[in-house]
C-alpha cells in the first residue's frame, strides 16, 4: 500500500506534577516538531475545566501553533459546535484562513463535558437544549461558503467575502450517524477509533459508500482514522508507557478525570491486572482501544487497520504523560513509516531528540 498521510492530535497532557503553562508550551513544541518530522497536520482539541488536558480553545493554540510553523496544516479536533453559534464559529476559522491560507482546517463534533460544562457554556440557561447538530453543520458550510438561499437574511451580508480559500472542513465522530451526515454533505470525515474500536472499519467504509460530493470539499470522499498509539524502542517500554492511557481512561470510569493522566507507575498500582493487560493489537479481529509496542509492530498493526478500513489518513492520538516520552513515540512513528521530513530530508530520532534539547521544558 501507498505511504499514508499521518497527522497528529495533541491534547495539551499536563504532565504530573507540572503546569497548565508548561503542558501549553510543550504543546506548541508538538507543533514544531511534527512539523520537522513531516506529519501532515496537527490539530487540537476541546477540553473544559479538565486540569489533566490545557487545550480548552483549540483556536487560541491554532493561531500561535500556525504562527510557529511554516507548512503544516493547523486544526481543530474538535470545535464542539453543540455549544457554539455556527456564525461565530466560522467568523473565527475564516479569519485564522485569512493569516494562514491554505493552512488551516476546521474539525466539527460535538460533545457533551458533563451537566455544569455544557450548563457554562449555554448563554440561554433556561431553555432546554435541542439536538440541531446537522442544522449547525449546515448553516457554518453556508457562512463559509457563501451558500446561502438568496431570500436568507445573512445572503446579503457575505462573511469575509474576499478570502478566496476557507478553512478545510472536517466532520468528526465514532458513530454511524456522524458518518452518514459527512457522507450526505460531502465533507472529510475523522473517526475516532480510540473511542469505538469496534465501528472504526464499517463507518469509515459506510461514509465512502455513501459520499456524495456537494462542492463544501473534495470530490471525493477523505476519510481518517485517529488511533491512540504508543511507541518505544522496545515492546516492553511501549506497553509500560501505555499504561498512561489505560490509567486515564480507568479514572475516567471511576469519575477521577479531573486527577489527569497518571505516569505509569501510578497507572499499574490503579489499574486491575485485566486492565493493564488489555491488548494494545488487533486479536482475531477486533480491533483495540490503544495500540502499543515497538515501530515495527505498531506500523504493522496501523497498516492493517488503514488496509480494512479504507482510510487516507491516519490521526495519531496519545496519552503519554511525559512529554520527552510523547516526542520520542511521535518520531518513532515517523521515522517506520518514513515520513519526509522538512529539515534535511526523512525523519529521525535524533532530529526529534535535537528538537527536544532545544525545546522550552
Amino acid at each position: 500500500m501507498s505511504a499514508p498521510r499521518i497527522s497528529i492530535v495533541d491534547l495539551a497532557t499536563v504532565e504530573p506534577g507540572r503546569s497548565e503553562a508548561d503542558a501549553l508550551r510543550d504543546s506548541l513544541q508538538t507543533a514544531r516538531q511534527a512539523e520537522a518530522l513531516g506529519y501532515h497536520r496537527i490539530w487540537f482539541a476541546e477540553h473544559h475545566l479538565t486540569s489533566g488536558h490545557a487545550s480548552h480553545n483549540p483556536e487560541v493554540l491554532i493561531a500561535v501553533a500556525a504562527a510557529l510553523t511554516r507548512e503544516i496544516r493547523v486544526g481543530s479536533g474538535a470545535v464542539l459546535l453543540n455549544h457554539y453559534s455556527p456564525f461565530k464559529v466560522a467568523e473565527v476559522f475564516q479569519q485564522l484562513a485569512a493569516l494562514f491560507p491554505g493552512r488551516i482546517d476546521l474539525g466539527l463534533g460535538r460533545a457533551t463535558a458533563g451537566a455544569l460544562v455544557d450548563m457554562a457554556l449555554r448563554r440561554d440557561r433556561s431553555s432546554r437544549p435541542v439536538d440541531d447538530h446537522a442544522q449547525q453543520v449546515s448553516e457554518v458550510l453556508a457562512c463559509l461558503y457563501h451558500a446561502f438561499p438568496a431570500d436568507h437574511p445573512f445572503a446579503a451580508r457575505p462573511l469575509m467575502a474576499s478570502v478566496q480559500r476557507p478553512p478545510e472542513t472536517w466532520l468528526l465522530g465514532s458513530s454511524p450517524a456522524s458518518g452518514g451526515l459527512a457522507a450526505a454533505l460531502g465533507l472529510p470525515y475523522a473517526f475516532a477509533s480510540f473511542i469505538t474500536p469496534g465501528y472504526a472499519a464499517t463507518g469509515l467504509r459506510a461514509y465512502r459508500d455513501g459520499f456524495r460530493a456537494s462542492g463544501f470539499g473534495s470530490d471525493e470522499p477523505q476519510a481518517m482514522l485517529a488511533v491512540n498509539v504508543t511507541v518505544a524502542d522496545s515492546e516492553a517500554q511501549a506497553q509500560r508507557l501505555a499504561l498512561c492511557p489505560k490509567g486515564f481512561l480507568g479514572r475516567l470510569g471511576r469519575g477521577e478525570e479531573d486527577r489527569g493522566v497518571p505516569t505509569p507507575e501510578e497507572a499499574i498500582v490503579e489499574l486491575s491486572p485485566a486492565a493493564r493487560d488489555e491488548p494494545t493489537r488487533i486479536i482475531d479481529g477486533r480491533w483495540p482501544r490503544f495500540v502499543a509496542g515497538d515501530p515495527e509492530g505498531v506500523r504493522a498493526t496501523l497498516e492493517e487497520m488503514l488496509a480494512v478500513s479504507g482510510a487516507d489518513e491516519l490521526m495519531i492520538q496519545d496519552l503519554i504523560a511525559d512529554p520527552a516520552e510523547r516526542w520520542h513515540s511521535h518520531a518513532l512513528i515517523a521515522a517506520a513509516f518514513a515520513l519526509p521530513g522538512r529539515q534535511g530530508g526523512a525523519a529521525s530520532t535524533a532530529g526529534a531528540t535535537a528538537l527536544v534539547t532545544a525545546g522550552e521544558r
